[in-house]
């Protein structure tokens, strides 16, 4: 849907049909002195002014109607026409059905137009029916996992008409094609938040399937995160869950070294320090030893961040000498 349609076979200018002859078109007017000056081709230029003259005098006719589904074929972000062709849906009564075909049709040429999926959206409000919402969001993720309007579009379906009922089933899909889906982990933690809730038994269930996914693919940043998130809801922190630790000590242990993994016993030794807690394992030097590892070798992209969190840390270590020291002298 652009300009390259100019070509189109049997095409007649709206300035030469006759049923148009009572309209003045409207040309566009950048002022005297325009920025930039964009070159349209003839056909685009005809279409808007008319356009322009229809919404200059609020018309609302099904010629105006046409005239608006010329003018998103020849650019489909525009919100003014979106805008408009919704004001002549309402004041013409058309069919929203058919209106809807049209919409998906426009959405499979133009799947990342914000503005096709909101007129989508409010269609769907209009006729509070989002039959057909899930099957049109999964064709869509299908051509791109990762089309964040369709992602959108999905949850608000989902959330506004409470549709979660096999959400997870289809997220599990995603995740087994390509586990470092980033958009199905999040879209698996938007079911867990808004639906499935965090209780402690979904929370382990949750630890435990992460874990799973980890052990196939161990450097997924995706994953790791996810676990990071479902932490938030455990009560007893990043640190105090006995599977977590033991599996991130294993991975270590077996010469993993992804920086996921690194970063992620960073987390722990971090939440540990700030908690005051003696811990032989999860400690100040343990921090700096995995920050420098990280910044020399595992993860040089970052390694000025990991600079800083190794200052950090020594900063925090010569604080506890130095505490030490006093209470020490204070004996």
């Amino acid at each position: 849907m652009s300009e390259s349609g100019d070509s189109d076979a049997g095409w007649i200018f709206y300035k030469d049909r006759p049923e148009w002859g009572d309209v003045t078109p409207v040309p566009e007017n950048d002022g005297p002195n325009p920025v930039v000056v964009i070159a349209h081709s003839e056909k685009f230029e005809d279409v808007y002014d008319y356009f322009r003259a229809v919404l200059q005098t609020n018309e609302k006719s099904e010629r105006a109607l046409q005239l608006t589904k010329d003018a998103v074929e020849l650019n489909p972000a525009n919100y003014t026409v979106w805008q408009y062709r919704r004001e002549l849906l309402k004041a013409l009564d058309t069919d929203l059905r058919s209106e809807l075909d049209y919409v998906e049709a426009v959405i499979k040429l133009s799947p990342k137009n914000y503005q096709v999926w909101h007129h989508r959206r409010v269609l769907v409000e209009w006729l509070q029916d989002p039959s057909q919402e899930l099957e049109l969001t999964s064709d869509a993720l299908l051509q791109d996992s990762k089309n964040y309007h369709a992602w959108q579009h999905r949850q608000w379906a989902i959330k506004t008409f409470g549709l979660f009922d096999k959400e997870m089933e289809f997220v599990d899909g995603l995740l087994i094609e390509d586990v470092r889906n980033n958009s199905a982990w999040n879209q698996r933690y938007f079911v867990m938040n808004n639906h499935l809730g965090w209780s402690d038994l979904n929370v382990q269930k949750e630890i435990c399937y992460t874990i799973e996914k980890i052990k196939f693919v161990k450097n997924n940043e995706s994953a790791w995160n996810y676990l990071r998130g479902v932490l938030l809801h455990d009560k007893r922190g990043i640190s105090g869950n006995a599977v977590v630790t033991a599996f991130c000590e294993d991975l270590y242990k077996n010469k993993c070294r992804s920086p996921f993994l690194l970063a992620f016993i960073i987390d722990i030794c971090d939440e540990v320090i700030k908690k005051g807690e003696t811990n032989c394992v999860y400690n100040v030097d343990r921090a700096i030893e995995l920050c420098q590892a990280l910044a020399s070798k595992y993860d040089k992209i970052r390694n000025k961040y990991w600079s800083y969190m190794n200052k950090k840390f020594s900063k925090h270590q010569v604080l506890q000498e130095t505490n030490g020291v006093a209470n020490n002298v204070h004996e």
